[in-house]
């Protein structure tokens, strides 16, 4: 039997406080706010059991930061003073679980559908492919701004931390993409220009939000037009720079092998577990299913992991492997009284829907 016990060792984080545990909800799309932003009963509910089912830190879906920046319709909202109230609420009922709580701040960028945000989505620079029009020198300023605004609200709202999102192609990726950010000014061409945008947000979020809170980073390593040598070499100086408390690398399979041939024979994880981080926390995610593959994941050089399928299926899949280390998730697809069963309201069971071979299709 594996042994399990790393699982279930705390954490602690250069700031703010440790996690009771190494095993963190992913953020996850679900489409459950109000169509403001505004915080509903049904993604409150869901947010919460995760919380009630052991994980040592809740993360939200991703929030976005401007209105513009919306990337799917019921998303979260952390752009206005409006979503306090329900934001302040999740706060209180994840951390009175013993549960960290935290907010992704996000923005969409090109990815932000027009039919959603009324007008032309932004980029860093003019896309033909998603009719996306370049930002000004100004609004790169105020988009900064805006997620360090949502980081203060965040921390008003009573929020342990914040994940800032770099990955998946939205705006933070868009920018350090060399193939997408086609800018001559100081916000592109050099990697450093390129990735100026995290490092001034993460520079500002500790300097307005204190020494007591905590700050996280979501990276792509591959994809989206990003190259794994130049993200390794990012992560790697942000690591070094103590730029912020925990790293979260979506992998989308931890086991898998980078995408490009200069870095075939090795896993895509062993690019990042082999850096130096000095006191940044290195989370990973892709596929993280059973107990036996989590803990596999510690002992290959993370500090912690972070389920998202899993989560789904089981709200207490870290009470179950704390119970059993054989444990092993439902084998999918499972039926929508399952999904309800476990948090999950109209909405993200359409969602997950769409997830090819996740839910059980239902006799007409």
């Amino acid at each position: 039997m594996t042994d399990l016990s790393a699982l279930f060792q705390p954490l602690t984080f250069a700031h703010g406080p440790a996690m009771k545990n190494r095993l963190m909800l992913a953020p996850l799309t679900n489409l459950q706010s109000h169509v403001d932003g505004t915080m509903s009963e049904d993604e409150f509910h869901w947010l919460v059991k995760r919380a009630e089912g052991g994980f040592g830190l809740t993360m939200t879906c991703a929030a976005h930061v401007q209105r513009i920046g919306q990337g799917f319709p019921g998303q979260m909202g952390v752009w206005s003073d409006d979503h306090l109230p329900g934001l302040t609420r999740l706060a209180a009922a994840i951390k009175a679980n013993d549960s960290l709580a935290v907010i992704q701040l996000h923005h969409a960028g090109m990815r932000s559908p027009k039919e959603i945000i009324g007008e032309a989505p932004v980029c860093p620079s003019d896309n033909e492919e998603f009719g996306a029009r370049a930002l000004s020198g100004a609004e790169v300023e105020q988009l900064r701004d805006d997620f360090i605004a949502a980081a203060v609200r965040a921390k008003t709202a009573g929020f342990d931390g914040v994940e800032i999102h770099g990955a998946h192609g939205y705006i933070l990726c868009q920018f350090l993409s060399p193939e997408i950010n086609q800018r001559t000014d100081r916000w592109g061409g050099s990697l450093d220009n390129r990735g100026r945008l995290i490092t001034e947000i993460l520079a500002a979020v500790r300097d307005r939000c204190g020494p007591d809170f905590q700050i996280g980073l979501r990276l792509s390593p591959e994809r989206f037009g990003l190259q794994l040598a130049e993200v390794r070499d990012f992560a790697a100086a942000l690591m070094a720079a103590g730029a912020m408390d925990y790293l979260d690398m979506s992998l989308w399979d931890i086991a898998k092998e980078p995408i490009e041939e200069a870095f075939h024979g090795r896993s895509l994880m062993s690019v990042f577990t082999e850096l130096p981080r000095g006191k940044v926390r290195l989370g990973v995610a892709g596929k993280v299913m059973s107990p036996a593959t989590a803990a596999k994941a510690l002992a290959d050089g993370a500090d912690f992991v972070l389920l998202g399928r899993a989560a789904i299926l089981h709200h207490d899949w870290p009470l179950r492997a704390a119970r059993d280390p054989g444990f092993e998730p439902v084998s999918l697809p499972v039926t929508r009284a399952h999904l309800a069963a476990e948090g999950l309201g109209p909405a993200f069971l359409d969602y997950m829907a769409t997830w090819k071979g996740f839910v059980a299709e239902e006799a007409a």
